[in-house]
């Protein structure tokens, strides 16, 4: 097969001469010196020489970053591609104009053949660019919304997951004496978590226990176990219903301890009064023997409320 000369393979793929550095076309020296056959150190020594010739806008050095980016997006090195080893000094990158005065300054057959070459190829990407700009703009659009539609998700299940950790109800809890906030806000957690019904075995109901069951969702029925003694009074009854639906009431002696049933399911067993939770240390613990549980929940079945 006969060789493809450099001018074509420029022509050819110019994607693989031509980068895009600081929104600029450029070519770097090791590429350009591998085109005309010179050694970089050569080529840009004779830059240097006429400095003033190369303003920013036709030559410019990388700095460690935009190298090491250039390095990714390169495959083969052109310093190994002409033998010259590892770099000892940031690579410099020429425009299309950097081109066109370094190849005057060579002054060789070959650097104006080479260069014509390169100047096509400058043309073709700005070609491509242009008749690409759209798709790339949208490709760039979607990758925006992509991420913040990532952002937005992502910042919403933090706000899930930190709610739930902030707000998991937990099985067993004690609280010291003194605690009488943090017992209250737990109590009333539990309550907002009703959905149907609110049972309250409490011998020593009065309208403080009432306050916490008034933090409950609406609709949810609500039933008190207490004493006959127990301080609650037919007033106290009648101002939460007015405010918060009906309320059942069982007055008996057959029930010591406390104890919390949520929609006839959760069941937690409270070391205090609900009335003086927190003023002294007790704990607050959720059942989780099924036969315990069904066996409550049948004995209050069997006593008579009233309304």
């Amino acid at each position: 097969m006969p060789e493809v000369s450099i001018e074509a393979q420029v022509e050819e793929n110019p994607g693989r001469f031509i980068h895009i550095l600081r929104d600029k076309q450029v070519v770097i020296d090791s590429d350009l010196a591998f085109l005309y056959e010179v050694e970089t150190k050569y080529l840009n020594r004779v830059a240097s020489r006429h400095a003033d010739r190369f303003p920013d806008d036709f030559r410019f050095q990388l700095d460690k970053d935009e190298y090491e980016n250039l390095r990714c997006q390169i495959v083969t090195s052109s310093d190994n591609q002409s033998g010259h080893g590892g770099r000892r000094y940031m690579p410099y990158a020429y425009t299309e104009q950097g081109v066109a005065m370094l190849s005057g300054l060579l002054n060789s057959p070959k650097a104006v053949q080479v260069s014509v070459g390169i100047m096509r190829a400058f043309v073709e990407m700005r070609k491509f660019i242009a008749n690409n700009a759209a798709l790339l703009d949208r490709m760039a659009t979607i990758e925006y919304r992509q991420l913040e539609y990532q952002q937005s998700t992502d910042e919403r299940f933090d706000k899930v997951f930190g709610y739930l950790e902030a707000h998991a109800l937990p099985s067993q809890k004690i609280f010291f004496k003194g605690e009488m906030f943090d017992a209250f806000t737990l109590l009333v957690d539990l309550v907002k978590t009703a959905e149907k019904s609110l049972t309250v075995i409490d011998g020593y109901v009065d309208e403080k226990t009432l306050n916490i069951l008034s933090k409950k969702n609406d609709g949810v029925e609500c039933r008190l176990v207490t004493y006959p003694s127990a301080s609650l009074t037919s007033s106290d009854v009648t101002v939460f219903e007015s405010q918060h639906g009906p309320l059942s009431i069982c007055r008996t002696s057959d029930f010591h301890d406390r104890f919390l049933v949520v929609d006839d399911d959760a069941l937690y067993h409270i070391g205090a009064s609900l009335k003086d939770a927190g003023k002294k240390t007790f704990a607050m613990t959720l059942i989780g023997d099924e036969e315990l549980k069904s066996a409550l929940l049948d004995k209050l079945d069997e006593v008579s409320w009233t309304n």
